[in-house]
């Protein structure tokens, strides 16, 4: 059920999105030596993990960043379409399961919340998650996704779907929906419905896949109707130009944190990524900003030309 999942969504997107997108590596040494002596010497940061500070860092790209954090519309049929863009940020993560699948979460709210809370948000999304049949949770809106292709006249596929499910080899065995921890666990502990709608943006972090390794994602997919997706690598050490107080420049070895950044090319051209790199660029120049994120959710952002 969950591989049929994954390859509805990722399928239809590959087909009918174009891809658009660009390789942005910054410069976080001084960012990523702050936070590791935060972690050492304030506790509200000890918990707090470097996927819930990006994703951190990400929500505020994308408040100064808004076209592309929404959904598009389009019909190649007619050749109209609409964008419709949201003030709150929802955003779509993967989590790895016990049996090393994948599966995308919803983080909702990202924009009211600090690097402790959004830590809390995932830790909550894990423990329900756990206490879970994914089985269970996931049926329902794939029969209702069902339902929807079928009113819009795919009898086709809605019959096809519905007999790979019945039979032959990826049928799926119903008697597994009866099983799980759900069972002994009351039902606000589990997953609830919105925590696996889509969300307004995508974010999948390669880096913790591969910890250590140069591993930049090239060809990150949209999930439709997102109009956007963001890919954080691990961090990467290279040379790198140090410029100093005083104008003079050397090389040295610097930490880079590779993202790749992909919008459907209906919808934005990669002109409209330039405010959250710059955005970004901004929180990675003032590390010694990150000590009032705990009590403040949004940072004061200073925009810095590349």
């Amino acid at each position: 059920m969950l591989r049929k999942t994954v390859a509805i969504m990722t399928a239809e997107g590959s087909h009918n999105i174009p891809h658009a997108g660009c390789n942005y590596e910054p410069d976080v040494t001084d960012f990523w030596t702050a936070y590791q002596a935060l972690r050492k010497s304030d506790p509200r940061w000890t918990h707090v993990t470097a996927n819930s500070l990006i994703l951190y860092v990400i929500t505020q790209g994308l408040i100064a960043c808004p076209r592309m954090n929404g959904h598009t519309y389009f019909s190649l049929r007619s050749a109209t379409g609409k964008t419709k863009f949201y003030s709150n940020i929802d955003i779509t993560v993967p989590m790895v399961m016990p049996d090393g699948g994948m599966m995308t979460f919803n983080l909702r709210n990202c924009e009211r919340r600090g690097p402790a809370e959004i830590q809390a948000g995932m830790d909550e999304l894990r423990q329900r998650l756990d206490n879970s049949n994914l089985l269970r949770v996931l049926i329902k809106p794939s029969a209702e996704d069902t339902l929807r292709r079928l009113l819009r006249g795919r009898v086709d596929l809605a019959f096809l779907r519905c007999m790979g499910n019945i039979l032959g080899p990826g049928r799926l065995r119903f008697k597994v929906f009866n099983e799980g921890k759900d069972k002994v666990v009351p039902p606000e502990s589990r997953l609830r419905r919105e925590d696996i709608e889509l969300g307004t943006i995508a974010v999948t972090n390669i880096g913790a896949v591969y910890r250590g390794a140069y591993t930049p994602p090239v060809m990150t997919n949209l999930i439709p109707p997102q109009i956007a997706v963001v890919g954080v690598s691990g961090l990467v050490e290279r040379p790198g130009v140090v410029t100093h107080a005083d104008g003079s420049k050397e090389i040295a070895p610097r930490l880079f944190l590779p993202f790749h950044l992909v919008v459907d090319h209906r919808a934005l051209d990669c002109p409209d990524l330039v405010p959250f790199m710059k955005c970004l660029d901004g929180i990675f120049a003032r590390p010694e900003a990150m000590r009032g994120w705990i009590s403040s959710p949004q940072v004061d952002i200073q925009l810095v030309s590349p």
